[in-house]
């Protein structure tokens, strides 16, 4: 089984989320939209009519998103089989949080890395 195939999103927190997007805006060039995050489109080396984007966004400081991990950031990694993965992940001993949303966008789940750090695993809705 393949596990992780890509990153899927980088989200940090702010005290000043507002001015941290003009500040990203000016001078890197990153408009957010209107939820505070942008997406990068690209294409699948191996597939090039598949497209796939990468989600970059900044969080309130006091955003409970991130929670319970102590980092100020979360990354988001693409998978190909969410519950698979998570299920393998139990039997390795890995801290993996009970609940798994799916939406249009997806689906999606959390495990906890050995220095406490919130990771999210994305399994990206078919096409």
């Amino acid at each position: 089984m393949k596990r992780v195939t890509g990153i899927g999103g980088i989200f940090f927190k702010s005290e000043s989320p507002d001015k941290m997007r003009e500040w990203y805006h000016k001078h890197l060039g990153m408009k957010p939209d209107d939820y505070g995050g942008l997406s990068f489109e690209w294409r699948d080396k191996d597939d090039p009519e598949k497209t796939g984007y990468t989600v970059w966004s900044i969080f309130p400081a006091d955003t409970k998103y991130l929670d319970p991990g102590n980092a100020s950031f979360m990354i988001n990694y693409r998978v190909e089989d969410l519950h698979g993965l998570l299920e393998l992940l139990r039997t390795e001993g890995v801290e993996v949080e009970d609940k798994i949303e799916e939406s249009e966008f997806g689906k999606f789940g959390w495990i906890i890395d050995p220095d406490g750090n919130k990771i999210e695993l994305w399994e990206p809705p078919e096409e």
